[in-house]
């Protein structure tokens, strides 16, 4: 059981007591034709075009490089910014790294921060239950990218109102599509084009890191929701895994991240991987993102301590 002083001690406010609308389910989900298409199209242009531009270019070290700075600018966008900063505000960050977080999420194609955000926070909400979006008792697939293809369109959804306030975020998803197009397919061509192949940023930067990043948010949703460890909760299906956390900027320790939501660490040892945790921190040495919460370390050894005195039990 969650110990009750953790609220209080960590600032828990209306963004987990607010009800977040989901939407009912349906007995008989329809096709989201547009998701669809793009998630089972992409994958086969990355190949296509990737294996044209190493036929006819070889390998070309400042392409691989500009694919893996991509790689992570864009993924940390999602995990430092829509995820840690806007869903759960972990911690504040000036205009400056906000907009930052917003342009390069949004060429990862993963949604608007409005939406993506909302999403999580149901997801928070209702985690293994049916109005959670991606649901890991309704299987891998499903919870790994099958939601996605079924998305139920809702009429005047209701979204949390920080979001409506946020005037970013608004401005982000007002300008959601061509914000995609330019961050994350015109931008890397042309910076391939000015290392010498405007191919090569599309295929490698472009196509291929989308699908890639993809994924390595997927797993979170899948994959660590069942393989790993529970070391601090056994309330819901999240694990902690320090592989997932190599692929996913750190986002891995998702069993510590469901029990205490509010902590901008996922990784909270030293060596834990967690280069999301690292960017927060190291920016808030200029002064770019303060007031970075972290849980209080007797609650994270009390919740450790109810897990391993569970399992002793269950021994005896």
């Amino acid at each position: 059981m969650k110990p009750e002083s953790f609220e209080i001690n960590l600032g828990m406010d209306e963004i987990f007591t607010e009800k977040v609308s989901a939407p009912a389910p349906q007995k008989v989900a329809k096709l989201d034709w547009v998701n669809t298409i793009f998630l089972t199209t992409t994958p086969v242009l990355a190949v296509i075009l990737s294996w044209i531009y190493f036929k006819n270019n070889g390998l070309q070290w400042s392409q691989i490089a500009l694919a893996v700075a991509f790689y992570f600018i864009t993924g940390i966008s999602i995990t430092g910014g829509y995820h840690r900063l806007i869903s759960h505000r972990t911690y504040n960050a000036n205009k400056f790294v906000k907009l930052m977080y917003l342009l390069f999420g949004a060429a990862t194609f993963q949604n608007s921060a409005l939406k993506w955000c909302s999403d999580h926070r149901i997801h928070h909400n209702h985690v293994d239950g049916e109005k959670d979006p991606y649901n890991i008792n309704k299987g891998f697939w499903y919870a790994h990218i099958g939601w996605i293809f079924y998305q139920e369109k809702v009429e005047n959804p209701k979204y949390p109102k920080d979001l409506l306030n946020d005037k970013l975020v608004m401005w982000q998803h007002k300008n959601y599509w061509w914000l995609c197009v330019a961050m994350g397919l015109v931008l890397p061509t042309a910076i391939g084009y000015a290392l010498g192949s405007a191919l090569g940023g599309l295929a490698l930067s472009g196509f291929a890191r989308v699908v890639f990043v993809h994924h390595c948010t997927f797993f979170i949703n899948s994959l660590c929701h069942m393989v790993g460890t529970r070391p601090y909760t056994d309330t819901n299906t999240a694990r902690d895994s320090a592989l997932m956390a190599v692929f996913s900027y750190g986002e891995g320790y998702h069993n510590y991240h469901h029990y205490f939501p509010t902590d901008y660490r996922n990784g909270i040892r030293w060596f834990h991987y967690d280069p999301t945790k690292w960017l927060i921190k190291a920016l808030s040495y200029i002064g770019w993102t303060k007031d970075l919460k972290k849980t209080p370390q007797k609650l994270i050894n009390q919740a450790q301590l109810e897990m391993k005195m569970k399992k002793y039990q269950k021994v005896a």
